[in-house]
This record gives C-alpha cells, structure tokens and sequence, in this order.
C-alpha cells in the first residue's frame, strides 16, 4: 500500500473548522429552544455522523439523550446502491419519544428517507432532522428537513467524519477530493 499525505488527494476545502462549528452550534440553539421543557432522543446514523453528532449534542444547551444505528445504501463506492441496508440498531425504544435525527450529509436522500418512515413506524411521537450538508442536485426523494446546515455543490466531500472508502473521516474541516482519487467510479 502505497503512504500518501492526505493534502496530497485534496482538491480545495469547503468549509473550514470555525464554519461547520459556528453553524452546529446556531442550529443546536435554535433546537434547543424548540425542543425546551422536552428530552429529545438524538439519533446518529453511523459512521458518518458521529463527529457531527458529538458537537451538535455538546452545543445542546437542554438534556439530550443520543443512540447510535448504522445503515448502508453505498458500500464502498461513491454512488449510493438505492437499497438500505441496517448494520446496526438502535438500543433505545422511540415509542412516545421526540426523534431529533443527526445527519452528516443528504446526497440522494433515500436512506435517510427510509429511517424516518422506519422511525414513525416504530412509534416515535416527532421525527425531525439535523442534517449538516445537504446536495439538492442529488436528491432523488423529498425531506423536510427542520434544522439545515449548509447547501453544498455536487462535488464529493469529505471530512468532518465523512469519508471515502473509510479515509479521510479525521479531517476537522469538509473538503472536495480530487477527482482522480475515485475516478471511475462516480456515475
């Protein structure tokens, strides 16, 4: 396996450290207030976005509590398969609770769609979403997403626990690869 530096495979960076955690931290307020008085259930859809999750539920200034489900729709490529695959569940019932989903991104929008139908079928008394990124020129199913963060163009990013391949999840910022690291293999 040949070392390669990660800079080296990066096009340009998107967003940088200070902008992803100033926008995180006015959406966690604004989610606060709204769900003040409530102890809302924070989902995390792993890998992704564990690292979204874990400054998001930091800058929560009310009691959360947060549970963990890992789906698959891409494998290891970078366009999403269509079909969900649930690797791990959550532990917690959501009977009764307010779901606050915690998303890193939204590309085609179809797994996401899917664990918020699996969420209100389970009971959940509320299902919204926080999603960190969002991709319109992909979306292929309509959301309504609650607490947006921001809108980025049809490149492929990683960073800030989004990865390709299981690479570059560390990056503290969003950045765009280069396309001839995963060229190929975008349709």
């Amino acid at each position: 396996m040949q070392i390669v530096d990660i800079e080296d495979e990066i096009d340009y960076e998107l967003l940088n450290h200070e902008q992803i955690m100033g926008k995180i931290t006015e959406v966690a307020a604004r989610a606060s207030e709204d769900y003040r008085g409530r102890t809302p259930l924070l989902v995390c859809v792993l890998k992704g976005a564990a690292t979204t999750m874990v400054a998001f539920s930091q800058a929560m200034t009310i009691p959360v509590e947060t549970d963990y489900m890992s789906l698959s729709s891409y494998g290891s490529g970078t366009v999403s398969s269509g079909t969900v695959t649930v690797r791990q569940d959550l532990s917690a019932d959501v009977r009764g609770r307010d779901v606050l989903i915690v998303e890193d991104i939204i590309d085609s929008g179809v797994t996401l769609k899917w664990l918020v139908g699996e969420l209100e079928r389970r009971g959940a008394a509320s299902v919204e979403i926080f999603a960190l990124l969002e991709k319109p020129a992909r979306h292929q199913v309509q959301l309504d997403v609650k607490y947006k963060g921001f809108v980025i163009p049809d490149e492929f990013v990683v960073g800030f626990g989004l990865d390709y391949d299981e690479r570059y999840r560390n990056l503290d910022s969003i950045a765009v690869l280069k396309p001839e690291v995963y060229e190929g293999e975008q349709a």
